[in-house]
């Protein structure tokens, strides 16, 4: 469950073995879970993060996600000396242990369906979204011809309008909007007008 797993701790917190990540990979979204997470937002919830790692030998993280997920990652790495620090003072673990854990790796990696981070081709996360879109797409383009109807779908993307884009080009939509190119003035008359013809 994300953060709120390494804030939880127990039961959230197990050895991935082969069992656990067979038949996944067809998958769309997360298998593992996902949770927004006030508490890893405090110094206190990322304390008992650090906690539950260092009871079990966790020193790597990897990280996927979007901007929440990776400046907690960020925070949490910049934090860990002096988190371990107060969880000896503390004594809920001891020095030797501290030293033992005293140093946190983490790999990022962009997760986000908006595919709106420089560097890669495609965000974790893009490619199972488009096609969820274009399966939409594909079933109610039928009902559309059938009842003469205009359909109106939009899709998630945040400030990027990368999958409104693609999808748009891939089913030859009428019409289409995006943040990056906002409509000009008197684009309701010439939205009617395209599709009046």
């Amino acid at each position: 469950q994300g953060y709120e797993g390494l804030v939880e701790g127990g039961d959230n917190i197990k050895q991935a073995n082969w069992l656990s990540v067979s038949n996944i990979i067809q998958l769309g979204g997360t298998v593992i879970g996902s949770a927004r997470c006030k508490a890893f937002t405090t110094r206190a919830g990322r304390l008992r993060a650090a906690r539950n790692l260092v009871e079990h030998g966790i020193t790597n993280l990897c990280v996927i996600g979007g901007d929440g997920s990776l400046t907690g990652a960020d925070i949490f790495r910049s934090e860990w000396a002096g988190l371990l620090e107060e969880l000896v003072r503390d004594g809920q673990i001891s020095e030797e242990v501290a030293r033992e854990n005293s140093r946190l790796n983490i790999v990022g990696l962009v997760g986000s369906i908006d595919n709106d981070f420089c560097g890669t081709d495609m965000t974790i996360g893009t490619d199972s979204a488009l096609h969820r879109i274009m399966e939409v797409i594909d079933a109610i383009t039928t009902t559309a011809q059938s009842h003469q109807r205009t359909f109106v779908l939009e899709v998630m993307g945040r400030h990027c309008g990368y999958l409104a884009l693609v999808s748009g080009l891939a089913s030859g939509a009428d019409w289409l909007f995006i943040p990056e190119s906002p409509p000009e003035d008197g684009w309701e008359d010439l939205m009617c007008e395209r599709l009046g013809e």
